[in-house]
């Protein structure tokens, strides 16, 4: 497995990162942990999880029970230094977290200290922020996004005040690096300046959806990644199971499968994101390639700081997707996703 370095000084991770939502809701702990197992023997060693995991759905009596499993796997194989852990903290918008509270310094005190019971550690390599507290165009929000209201003096106040918690917790040597999650170019570039001012640590990671179906990354954000050494971590990297193959417009969902439990896919499935998925499977079925790893492999190959965040709900899933680790895409496969990208922009 090819080792990757986050930002400009984070510790050295797996170039694929192993993703946790469903342990605790669709996957038990016993299945948590053969994940954990499986992903440590093919050479990832980079977990990531949140406070409010799991999802599907996130509810306030399992917040936290995924890094309660990651914890129990932890005291029961001692092998706390064969991982790099990575979790966010929740904000304004999950009333599953402590009533929906906004980021602020005392929640980060008190969401790292949680985190840490939980995991069973001392330290967190890498902690978020899920999302920012002014609001976020992520999660199908872009199509009706208005940063009209916001205060500029109100938003950067409030993000000196989390960064500078952020370094207290990174002093006492209970986080290491500090990234964000579902973040726009502007608030990017405000966090690093607020950093490189000597307010606080430099974030190193931005954690953000990306995929062949979902692609706002594409342009001012990568520019930031390149020129400021932040690396992507680009969650549903398979656009929750869509690009699989596993749904069809008009068969019902495969039991057990996310869209039994969000029939849309959080607005994924729209009208157009049919013909998208067949052009893709297409440029995968012509090439000989599997599609699953066809689109794992593409993320790994951007012009830009980035690595996946694989999920699954089982060890053979995670086996699939673990095979686009030395996958390379030759330019023929790229230049035909360049053209299905530009047939089938934004489908959702």
């Amino acid at each position: 497995m090819r080792r990757v370095r986050l930002g400009q000084n984070g510790p050295d991770v797996s170039a694929i990162c192993l993703g946790s939502m469903t342990w605790g809701t669709q996957n038990s702990e016993a299945e948590g942990h053969a994940q954990i197992d499986r992903a440590l023997a093919c050479g990832v060693d980079f977990i990531d999880t949140a406070e409010m995991y799991p999802v599907n759905p996130v509810r306030a009596e399992t917040v936290g029970r995924t890094e309660e499993i990651i914890g129990s796997w932890i005291a029961q194989s001692g092998r706390r230094r064969d991982v790099v852990l990575a979790t966010k903290l929740t904000g304004v918008g999950s009333s599953a977290v402590r009533a929906g509270a906004p980021i602020s310094p005392a929640a980060i005190r008190a969401g790292v200290e949680a985190s840490l019971r939980r995991l069973r550690t001392d330290h967190i390599e890498l902690y978020q922020f899920h999302w920012p507290n002014r609001g976020s165009y992520a999660f199908r929000q872009h199509w009706s996004f208005d940063p009209s209201g916001q205060n500029r003096e109100r938003n950067l106040a409030d993000m000196r005040a989390c960064l500078a918690e952020v370094s207290k917790m990174q002093a006492e040597g209970k986080i290491g690096h500090f990234g964000l999650s579902n973040e726009s170019a502007w608030g990017m570039a405000q966090w690093l300046m607020l950093a490189e001012a000597g307010v606080g640590t430099r974030a190193i990671a931005i954690q953000n959806e990306y995929s062949l179906l979902c692609r706002a990354y594409d342009t001012d954000l990568a520019e930031l990644g390149v020129n400021e050494a932040v690396t992507l971590l680009a969650y549903s990297p398979l656009a929750a199971g869509l690009l699989t193959g596993k749904y069809a417009p008009d068969a019902p969902p495969p039991p057990g499968s996310r869209a039994t439990l969000h029939p849309h896919l959080s607005g994924r499935i729209t009208p157009r994101v049919w013909g998208a998925i067949d052009a893709y499977h297409a440029i995968a079925r012509d090439a000989g390639l599997d599609p699953v790893q066809m689109a794992i492999a593409w993320v790994m190959q951007r012009p830009f700081p980035v690595l996946p965040i694989i999920g699954a709900t089982s060890v053979a899933q995670l086996d699939l997707a673990l095979g686009a680790a030395d996958l390379v895409l030759p330019a023929e496969v790229l230049a035909a996703i360049g053209k299905a990208h530009k047939a089938h922009p934004m489908p959702f």
